[in-house]
């Protein structure tokens, strides 16, 4: 095995065994905080969750033209001056946001807790977008061991302080918002000592580098719309719900969503390792690549699916007040096939061919359906089956739609991956849906198996490509 192999199954250790922990954590928090709050008092955390995730906007593609003009570099190579810059002029531009939401949110919300949710919100926005540059140079020059740290670091420090809450009989949603933010920030100052060439320099090196901050941006801002409408996509769905019935309805959706998004954090780890090593690869190669990657990533995830049903009936027994809400597993589960497969292979390989822009036009459009289809199934049919059901079928349009832009790049065939894997999905969803019991899984288990067969000459010639590309 060469050193390029052994360095990628290095990196994939180090992403593995930090997400295995933030997997451990997240499920622990999955299962814990709805069980120790109320329905309402856990909603309030899911709306400061949903909130927070949409921070990144007011960096404006900063982070992003930094992670795509930069990815593939050597770290000791970087120009440190030019960076130290940067990341000062980023942190004043995100602690002036900061201050007009905070007063904006204090003097104009009159709701005391969505006063506080808001508050906490631009805090996040100043820890998480300033720790996000140190984050991507990280990514970006493959120091991945390193990244590995500041993410897991993040989420134990949490863990632990709700631990400590829960012991002490705290129930209060506010100071789970407070011990995620203390997580962030610590992990904030860890990031900060692995850039310390970056971070600690001289002040007389400081200079107001407007040129590289306007190109950054100029590059960046594309994947920003972009990673913004995909948030959207689902987001106008919850946020429909969220105003159409009440915050409580809103949390128990969100428990499902978030037990569908756990399965997430693996497949984004081995996207964090890809994105470099694409960038160092041979053109020419990257089509057997897609294809090899492609197969194995999608035998592995139709097959996570076998999981639903005794999933499921843990988290009945476990969460009996959530029952209701958990039927609609059955409909949100497979969103991380989508999900994944945008992650890990169509994004990053978009973003390697530096087709921003394709990510950027396929997300508008999936939002903009996104919002039609929300308000029909929310403010005029008033179903909520439907909202959700609507989840779903928006990340399978639009994944197709990416897949199909890429695969004509790549000079691939795509369609018969497709509509195998939009019948297996759909057959998942009408199992799950209309039979309650463990036939299920026998049921998807059988049409699974099927799938198999028919892609066996396939998936050999796949998992051939892949020992012959770690001998390379």
């Amino acid at each position: 095995m060469n050193v390029k192999s052994l360095k990628f199954i290095k990196n994939m250790s180090y992403t593995f065994s930090s997400n295995f922990i933030t997997l451990l954590i997240s499920t622990i928090v999955v299962l814990i905080i709805p069980k120790i709050v109320g329905i309402e008092d856990y909603g309030f955390w899911q709306l400061y969750i949903f909130y927070s995730s949409y921070v990144g906007f007011l960096h404006f593609g900063w982070n992003d033209g930094i992670y795509l003009r930069y990815g593939g570099e050597v770290y000791n190579e970087l120009d440190k001056r030019l960076f130290f810059s940067q990341f000062i002029m980023l942190f004043i531009s995100q602690f002036f946001f900061g201050i007009i939401i905070w007063l904006t949110s204090s003097f104009l919300i009159s709701d005391l807790d969505r006063k506080f949710i808001l508050k906490m919100v631009s805090l996040s926005m100043i820890i998480v977008n300033t720790r996000i540059m140190l984050i991507y140079i990280l990514q970006a020059t493959s120091r991945i061991k390193e990244y590995a740290k500041v993410t897991m670091f993040d989420r134990v420090i949490y863990i632990i302080l709700v631990i400590l809450f829960i012991i002490i009989g705290i129930k209060d949603y506010k100071l789970l918002i407070i011990a995620d933010l203390i997580g962030k920030f610590m992990s904030l100052l860890y990031s900060m000592y692995f850039c310390k060439e970056i971070v600690f320099n001289r002040i007389n090196n400081f200079y107001f580098s407007f040129k590289e901050t306007f190109i950054n941006i100029s590059v960046g801002i594309k994947l920003l719309f972009a990673n913004i409408a995909s948030m959207l996509i689902i987001g106008i769905v919850r946020f429909g719900i969220e105003q159409t019935w009440d915050v409580s309805t809103f949390g128990k959706i969100s428990l499902t969503l978030s037990i569908s998004n756990m399965m997430m954090i693996f497949i984004n780890a081995i996207g964090i390792i890809m994105f470099p090593m694409l960038r160092r690869t041979n053109k020419e190669k990257l089509s057997n690549i897609y294809t090899t990657f492609r197969d194995i990533l999608m035998v592995f995830l139709l097959g996570i699916l076998i999981l639903y049903y005794p999933l499921k009936t843990a988290m009945v027994a476990w969460l009996p007040q959530y029952s209701e809400s958990l039927l609609y597993m059955a409909i949100i589960f497979p969103t991380f096939i989508y999900e994944g497969k945008m992650a890990l292979l169509i994004s990053t390989y978009l973003k390697t061919l530096r087709l921003e822009n394709i990510i950027l036009k396929i997300n508008l459009v999936s939002m903009i359906i996104s919002l039609i289809t929300t308000y029909i199934c929310t403010e005029i049919l008033y179903n909520l089956n439907l909202s959700i059901l609507n989840i779903v079928i928006l990340i399978i349009i639009r994944s197709i739609l990416a897949e199909i832009f890429l695969s004509r790049s790549l000079k691939i065939n795509v369609k018969k991956d497709i509509i195998l894997e939009i019948s297996l999905t759909f057959i998942f969803i009408l199992t799950g849906w209309y039979i309650n019991s463990w036939m299920s899984i026998l049921f998807y288990g059988f049409f699974y198996i099927l799938y198999l067969f028919i892609k066996r000459n396939e998936l050999l010639n796949s998992f051939q490509s892949f020992k012959n590309l770690l001998k390379d």
